[in-house]
């Protein structure tokens, strides 16, 4: 785990984003901004706020699967995101190769709830 998030920088990429975040979202980078590691059998990589912008560019989700933010990964070709296309929040996962957003799956409207069984 990382340590917390510091001063405006969650409302500084909301803005960028064009989105807001969860507040169970926030309530966890209050607490550690990004974190990596195994839980169970699978890896997890919640990446953090600073890097969120820079990767979402350097992956192309504007051209590839507009309306998704994209928050961590599997270490693998997992991606989770934001699905900033609906009302509700949705946490989904979404391929990186291939990304598109008829490859999405749906896997909780919390992130608490998130679960990265795949």
């Amino acid at each position: 785990m990382n340590p917390p998030v510091e001063g405006n920088k969650v409302k500084k990429v909301e803005a960028e984003l064009d989105v807001t975040f969860p507040n169970d979202y926030i309530e966890f980078i209050s607490y550690s901004n990004g974190a990596e590691g195994s839980i169970g059998e699978n890896y997890l990589i919640l990446w953090s706020i600073e890097d969120i912008v820079e990767l979402n560019e350097d992956y192309g989700v504007n051209e590839f699967a507009k309306g998704l933010v994209l928050f961590g990964s599997d270490g693998g070709d997992t991606a989770f995101a934001f699905d900033k296309r609906t009302n509700e929040t949705q946490i989904v996962t979404v391929p990186f190769i291939g990304m598109d957003l008829n490859e999405i799956t749906t896997c909780s409207n919390t992130f608490n709830g998130f679960n990265i069984t795949f």
